[in-house]
């Protein structure tokens, strides 16, 4: 029952995000909007650690410094506004956020980081599907999905850890698979070249 409980809540947040997917084409944040998404926006940056004030749901001149700043290192243009290309590539941190501090919240930064690096190399890799919101959703490729511990709330360090992997960090060496060998139930997960080991886990391809 549980078990279960967990799937639907999963279940339902895989849709919430799916339809913020689905709009990112429509949205747009400007200098003087106001409200949830404003708010929202605000925690990420700061999360990533961009915006250095407390939120209030405002877009004034310190977002758009902050969007600006978030647009350069992700080599979005520069305009401090929030435009699709920049709405889209936000619902992919926090998805890969969610699924970082789902998947290894125990382990340390550059743990983390490498977790979020095996997801942006199945991104690339024609094994996987070529989107990050199909790699992470893709059937049973991560347990917190399963379990439903992806709908958990992510912390600082799971955002810098997207964040430092998106910027070229890659702790695994292109790895496109990880495992905690005292837990995994999966024996084919054995069979793949071993490239690194770093806290509980260790890195495959």
């Amino acid at each position: 029952m549980k078990l279960m409980k967990l799937l639907i809540t999963a279940f339902t947040f895989i849709l919430c995000i799916s339809c913020t997917l689905n709009s990112a084409d429509a949205s747009q944040l400007v200098k003087g909007s106001r409200g949830h998404h404003v708010l929202q926006l605000q925690k990420e940056l700061k999360h990533l650690g961009y915006f250095h004030s407390a939120p209030t749901g405002y877009y004034g001149s310190i977002t758009a410094r902050a969007v600006k700043s978030f647009q350069h290192d992700f080599r979005i243009e520069a305009v401090g506004f929030v435009g699709p290309r920049t709405a889209r590539k936000l619902a992919d941190i926090n998805m890969a956020a969610h699924t970082v501090y789902g998947e290894a919240r125990g382990e340390s930064y550059k743990g983390q980081v490498a977790v979020a690096a095996v997801i942006l190399n199945r991104v690339k890799s024609s094994k996987f599907p070529n989107t990050l919101h199909g790699v992470i959703h893709q059937k049973n490729a991560f347990s917190a999905v399963v379990d439903g511990q992806y709908t958990l709330q992510p912390d600082s360090t799971a955002y810098r850890a997207v964040k430092a992997a998106y910027r070229g960090w890659d702790p695994t060496y292109g790895s496109l698979y990880y495992y905690n060998p005292r837990i995994t139930t999966s024996q084919w997960i054995y069979t793949r070249p071993i490239t690194y080991k770093l806290g509980n886990h260790q890195f495959a391809r």
